[in-house]
Formats: structure tokens, C-alpha cells, sequence
């Protein structure tokens, strides 16, 4: 495999000559022109307003320009216009009905010309659609010339639903700053803002009617410090909701940029918030407390308890009523059923209603939820798990756990919103190099990108049942404001192309070229970002007769690299070819500028070369797609996990099965140990193996077992399986045997268990 550090001088001259005539706007539109000439907006500029439900749009432009720009234009409605009979020299923006236009929901037209600047659309969604674009004509700087180019713009969206998520359970956020985020949306033309609203760390909606989920349920006592798993607490009581007013308010912002609000309640898990407010509502008498920390636990409401349910229904009777919303998200995922399996309340609803297990009762529970929503006018949307035991009817999938979930459910015929976690979970890091605290993952802003919400494996019918797609923002690891915008910037943006524009449309190197403009207007905006594209990237890869390479990449055109292996200095910037790695050793890459200055972080990897590393690995069972890692190299790669799940590209995954390898070492030769690293997470379903075995072959078909273990140790930097007998070997065969079904008593009881391996060290 041929690497090298791309400097990318060329690359960006060449983007810069292929798309001169391409408009900085993101989400590309279905079709434009751009023609010679411009046309200027200054502060005498008006504009010209058809008809009264085109007026919300027109303030809503009069005041981001005002906002980021200090020009107050006027807004004059065109009757008016035509008494004061304006001067043919002031600059106009018109916008108004066309009834020959589009009639797809959100379609406008825009002409930039000499005369003026002119919108057009059969609906009020379209005209203020039409107004985000000509924002994005306008110049990413203040206090300069406010030049338009002379264009003609079609356009409207590929998708019905582009929505946003943020969770404000774990973390809460003032409305403040909730308003900035919907501003987001608007600009990038989302029309789905999802607020998932409660959970286990808090319940953030005030109920009238049950005055003890914010008097008790919106607080925690404290809260986890540092990753999943740490047990560090900083002890500070943490608090925060929403009034009814405050909702109201919200909603209404958001109804003016044509933003719908979408809550979520969640049942019947992620709800010890709620019972600890009120303790009837559990399968046991508790005590419970809003949980402190991050994950699952068993407590959930009681499914066997009729006052489970007329609770849950005085609470949405208000829900209903703050929120216009067609759909309501009840939430249904990682609902353990261990309570409900040895609460006898819960096994008479089973028996009453012949539900022939726990799954049936959760479909029991999120229909009865559903037909009682649907009395109100409502429908449901829930995650992917409410499939598992019976879908209830007219219910909207919401597809985190990959695609595979929105798949069955359009063969179904119900409705979909694509949102997987390894492309549309904005928690996720955005750079291997990431040194803040995330949840995990790796979902560069290129992923992001590549997305496409139709799966191949639907036809043409099933496709339409695929609504859209959604990014979520969870915020276990997220305490504030900049975070947030750290996190979504700049894939947000990125999101907003995959379900706006046509999918033809759709052209990462035109985007590349796009990013300059999109980071000067996040400055423009005072948001922050991810800079995370420009960065110094590493990748370890396998190179051919050499074992392992650390292969280096940036998209910054004028830095070069300083690198040093176990700190002293290697070599000159320009690499062309993966570092090889042939001992022990930490390596780290600094990129500079012409004067020596670091314009990166450093990057540093270590790396623990033996017998095995770079050598051909065959996987015989197939690992979680989520969890793939670089396949079999992973077990090979010389790169030890030191950070648990917050990298977690660096495992394998396996949901339910076994780790089946045989490592291919090239000759026979006499081997003294065998190591296989392992973690643990049992909050997380995640188990160590029940037992590891180690087999060697001389011909890679028959093998013989060196040992069976298991006891692991505790290692540096993970729990090792490890045997020190020796054997002469060419091919090493490594079992690690999955628990299977998690047991009762056990985070996860019932599920398939997670098995999760790191490296594989022969020595």
C-alpha cells in the first residue's frame, strides 16, 4: 500500500481553478448559473415584502443581517412600496409569491441581477430557504464590500425530514444558547430540531401536574468525572429545567424559522429520573436517585403498573400542548428487563395480555403509549428497538444501531429516520488525535459526508418510506456551549448537504473547496469549530515485507513535519512513504511552520512490535460492524489500547459470538508466549471472555491446543490472557470464547454479551 504525507499545495491551487464558478454555499443547491457582474447590499438597502406569510422570513433576514453585519435594512411591503414610489437607485431584495414555482415543500428561486436581488416561492418555508442562500452569498468577513455575484439558483430539498438532536438529560443548556443552536439548523435549512428532554442524569421539562420531577428529578447529587468507568465524582449537586414558558418560547423561535420541535420522553428506560421523583413508578420500592453516572441501568418504569401509565399520561397531556408537533418521540431504546422478569406485576401483564416474553411486553408498553398519543392527535417515533417484540402501528423508526433497523422497517411500510451512530453520532471524535474527552468512536467530518440515507438494499417502494436523516448530539462528555459547536462544526454542515441536495449533486472535493469560506463564517459567527480536517493525521498500516507503517497525512499546504522517535529527532519534513516500525518504540509528529513553530498538537504513538506484529491475520468469525476496526491487522498492529472506549476504532467487537483467529507467521519457529489483550465494561454489556485458547499448526489446518486459560492478568493497559508455554509453530490459532446471553443480576441481563480484544503479542 503506497503512503505518503500529503501536502496538499498543489491540490488546493487545482480546487481553487476546477471550481471558480462554484457559489460557497453549503448545502449545494439542485441547480444554478452564476454570470459576470455583482450586485451590492448597503445599509439604504430594502426589502420588498408580497404578502403578509412571506413577513416572518423577511425579519428573520433583516435581523441576522442587522446581527452579523450592523445594517439595518427596512422591510416595506410592496403595496406600500408603490405609494412611497422608491427611487429606481435603491437596492432591493424581493420576496414573493410565484405561482408558477415549485410546489415541493421548501422550494424558492433566486436571481441576483442589476436591478436586485428577487426570491421566489409558492410557500413561506420556500421564501425563507431562499434568504439562508443569499446569506451565503454574501461575503464571511465584516466592514467590507457587501458584493453578490449575479446568479440564478433552483432549489429545494431531496428529503422531507433534516433534523439535529441534542440532549440536554446528561448536560443542560440555557435557553439562550438553545436558540443559537436553532439558528444552526435554520442556516444549514433543518427542519427538525429533536430534544431529547429526559433521562436517567435529569428530567428537564416542568409537568404541572407532577411537581416533584423538578423538585427532585431535575437534579443529581454529582456527576462522573473523566471517562465511563473512572468512579470519580466531583461532588457538586448539578440542577437544571425548563419552565412551560420557557418551552413555549423555544417552540415559537423555532416555528419562525420553520423548525419543528420535536420532544422526546422517554419510557420505559432511561427514566430513574422519574422514579426517583416518584418511587411508585418502579418495579421495586428503591430507593432511587438521578443517576450520577453515564450508561444503563436496570431500574425503568414498572410495565405491570396501571399508575405507570396514567402517570406517563399526565405527563404528555401537557407534553401535547407545549409542543405542535405531529410526532412525539417516546424514546424505547436499551431498556433492560431484568426488573420486569422478577416483578410479579409485570409477569400478570404478560400472562393477562399473552405476551410470550419481556420484548412483547416492551411492544405492549410503547403501543399502549402510542394509542394514547394517537388520541390526541399524535404519532410516535422511536428507536430502533421498538421493533424488537411487535412494531407498534403508524410508528416512525428512528435507525441508530446502524441501518439495519430502518431497513426492516421499510420492508415493514413505516416510516424511517436514518441516523446511525458511525455516521450521524456527532459525540463521536472527529479526529484520531483527539485530546478532549469524548464517548468515543471516530466519525470524521469525510464520513459524515459519504452517508447516504437510502439504503442499497431497499427498491424503489421501500426507499420511500426513508423520511431522512438526523445527527444526534449526546452529552455525557459535553458541559457547555463550545463544546456543542465543537462537536457538530463542522459536520453539521456536512449533514446538511446528504439530505438537501440531490444525491448526484453531492461531491466531496467540491465540499473540500467549500470548507475555507464555511470556517470563515463560523468565525464570522464567533462559533467554535473543529479544525480537525487541517490536521496532522496518523494511521498505522501494514506494508509489505516490513511489517507496520505509521503512515502521516495533513490538508495543510504550507506546514511540514517534525518527527522523533522515543524524542530524538528523525529526519527532515518531507516523508513520502510510511515510517516503518520495526522495535518497541514511541513515535511523534509535530507539523511546523517556516519558523520552527508548531501550527499542530503533537501526535505520538506507541508501538509493542514481537513475533506477531505485521504478519497476515485470517478472522473466522465476523466482528460487529460498529466494531470492525482494520479488520484482522488490528489484533496485529503493534498499537495497545490505552484509552478504553474513547478509541474504540482501536478494538474488534463482537455482539454475541466468538473471536475466531489464525495468525500467519511466516516460518516455523519456537515461540515462549502467547498474549491476547481484552477490556471490560460490564455497564457498557461489555464482558471478558470466558475463557481464551491458544492452538499451534505447522500447516494452518491442523492444530493442537498449547492452552487454555481463564484467568486473565492485569497488563499496563489492558486485562491480558496470557500462557508461557512454549511450542514451535508457523500458524497461532486465538479463541476467545463470548459469554453468550449476559446473566440475570448482570448490566445487560438478557442481551448478547459484547466481546471486545485489542492485540495479539507473541513472543
Amino acid at each position: 500500500m503506497k503512503a505518503k504525507l500529503i501536502t496538499f499545495l498543489f491540490f488546493f491551487f487545482s480546487l481553487s481553478s476546477l471550481f471558480a464558478q462554484q457559489l460557497n454555499i453549503i448545502p449545494v443547491p439542485v441547480s444554478y448559473t452564476v454570470n459576470p457582474g455583482s450586485f451590492t447590499i448597503d445599509k439604504n438597502t430594502i426589502i420588498l415584502v408580497n404578502g403578509e406569510k412571506f413577513d416572518n422570513a423577511a425579519y428573520r433576514l433583516q435581523e441576522y443581517i442587522l446581527r452579523i453585519y450592523a445594517m439595518d435594512l427596512k422591510v416595506i411591503d410592496f403595496e406600500t412600496s408603490k405609494q412611497v414610489r422608491l427611487s429606481n437607485t435603491v437596492a432591493k431584495i424581493r420576496l414573493a409569491y410565484d405561482e408558477a414555482a415549485n410546489t415541493t415543500e421548501g422550494a424558492y428561486n433566486l436571481t441576483v441581477e442589476k436591478d436586485g436581488i428577487t426570491i421566489t416561492a409558492q410557500n413561506a418555508n420556500g421564501i425563507f430557504y431562499g434568504t439562508q442562500t443569499l446569506l451565503q452569498l454574501l461575503p464571511p468577513q465584516k466592514n467590507v464590500e457587501y458584493k453578490l455575484p449575479f446568479v440564478q439558483i433552483t432549489d429545494y430539498p431531496r428529503f422531507t425530514y433534516r433534523g439535529i438532536h441534542l440532549d440536554v438529560g446528561r448536560h443542560f443548556f440555557p435557553v439562550s444558547f438553545i436558540k443559537t443552536y436553532i439558528d444552526y439548523l435554520a442556516f444549514h435549512k433543518f427542519n427538525t430540531f429533536h430534544w431529547h428532554l429526559t433521562e436517567d442524569q435529569g428530567w428537564r421539562i416542568e409537568i404541572k401536574k407532577y411537581p416533584r420531577l423538578t423538585e427532585i428529578g431535575s437534579c443529581r447529587a454529582q456527576t462522573l468525572v473523566g471517562n465511563y468507568g473512572s468512579n470519580k465524582y466531583d461532588g457538586e449537586k448539578y440542577c437544571g429545567f425548563y419552565t412551560q414558558e420557557e418551552i413555549k418560547e423555544v417552540v415559537k423561535y423555532a416555528t419562525e424559522r420553520y423548525i419543528n420541535v420535536v420532544p422526546e420522553i422517554e419510557v420505559p428506560g432511561h427514566s430513574v429520573a422519574a422514579l426517583a421523583s416518584y418511587t411508585y413508578l418502579g418495579c421495586t420500592k428503591g430507593p432511587y436517585k438521578t443517576y450520577e453516572t453515564w450508561g444503563v441501568t436496570d431500574d425503568v418504569y414498572c410495565a405491570g403498573n396501571d399508575s405507570t401509565f396514567v402517570f406517563l399520561e399526565g405527563v404528555l397531556d401537557e407534553v401535547v400542548e407545549l409542543f405542535p408537533s405531529s410526532i412525539i418521540h417516546i424514546g424505547g431504546d436499551e431498556c433492560p428487563k431484568e426488573r420486569w422478569k422478577h416483578c410479579s406485576k409485570c409477569q400478570q401483564r404478560m400472562k393477562d395480555n399473552n405476551l410470550k416474553d419481556e420484548l412483547e411486553l416492551q411492544s405492549y408498553f410503547i403501543q399502549r403509549i402510542g394509542s394514547y398519543l394517537k388520541t390526541k392527535g399524535k404519532s410516535i417515533i422511536g428507536w430502533d428497538e421498538i421493533l424488537e417484540g411487535g412494531i407498534a402501528a403508524n410508528a416512525t423508526i428512528m435507525s441508530w444501531r446502524g441501518e439495519e433497523g430502518g431497513i426492516a422497517a421499510a420492508k415493514q411500510k413505516h416510516n424511517v429516520i436514518m441516523t446511525p451512530g458511525g455516521w450521524c453520532y456527532f459525540d463521536h471524535s472527529q479526529s484520531r488525535n483527539e485530546d478532549s474527552i469524548t464517548f468515543g468512536g471516530y466519525t470524521p467530518l469525510e464520513k459524515t459526508y459519504s452517508y447516504e440515507p437510502i439504503p442499497k438494499e431497499l427498491n424503489s417502494d421501500e426507499a420511500k418510506y426513508i423520511l431522512g436523516a438526523q445527527g444526534n448530539l449526546w452529552t455525557e462528555y459535553i458541559t457547555n456551549p463550545s463544546k456543542i459547536e465543537y462537536q457538530v462544526f463542522p459536520r453539521m454542515s456536512a449533514l446538511s448537504e446528504v439530505v438537501w441536495s440531490p444525491k448526484d449533486k453531492r461531491d466531496w472535493k467540491s465540499f473540500e473547496a467549500r470548507i475555507p469560506t464555511l470556517f470563515k463564517r463560523y468565525q464570522l459567527w464567533g462559533a467554535h469549530y473543529s479544525n480537525a480536517y487541517y490536521d496532522l493525521k496518523s494511521s498505522v498500516v501494514p506494508v509489505k515485507n516490513q511489517g507496520i507503517g505509521w503512515m502521516l497525512e495533513t490538508k495543510n499546504a504550507s506546514g511540514k513535519v517534525l518527527l522523533k522517535k522515543n524524542h530524538v529527532l528523525l529526519s527532515p519534513a518531507d516523508i513520502k512513504e510510511p515510517i516503518s516500525v520495526r522495535e518497541t518504540s514511541t513515535l511523534s509528529a509535530t507539523l511546523i511552520d517556516e519558523n520552527q513553530k508548531p501550527i499542530s498538537s503533537k501526535i505520538s504513538q506507541k508501538f509493542y512490535i514481537n513475533k506477531a506484529s505485521g504478519k497476515k491475520v485470517k478472522l473466522l468469525t465476523e466482528t460487529a460492524k460498529n466494531y470492525s476496526g482494520l479488520g484482522g491487522f488490528t489484533l496485529v498492529d503493534g498499537v495497545q489500547n490505552t484509552r478504553g472506549m474513547a478509541r474504540s476504532f482501536e478494538f474488534l467487537g463482537f455482539k454475541g459470538n466468538n473471536l475466531e483467529a489464525i495468525i500467519d507467521l511466516g516460518k516455523m519457529q519456537l515461540i515462549k508466549s502467547i498474549s491476547l489483550h481484552s477490556f471490560e465494561q460490564q455497564a457498557s454489556w461489555i464482558y471478558l471472555p470466558k475463557e481464551v485458547q491458544f492452538y499451534s499448526s505447522a500447516d494452518g489446518k491442523k492444530f493442537k491446543l498449547i492452552k487454555a486459560i481463564t484467568q486473565p492478568a492485569k497488563a499496563d493497559n489492558n486485562i491480558v490472557y496470557k500462557t508461557t508455554a512454549a511450542a514451535k509453530t508457523k500458524y497461532i490459532k486465538v479463541i476467545a470464547q463470548n459469554v453468550g446471553i449476559i446473566p440475570d443480576g448482570q448490566p445487560g441481563a438478557g442481551n448478547p454479551a459484547w466481546l471486545f480484544v485489542d492485540e495479539v503479542e507473541i513472543k
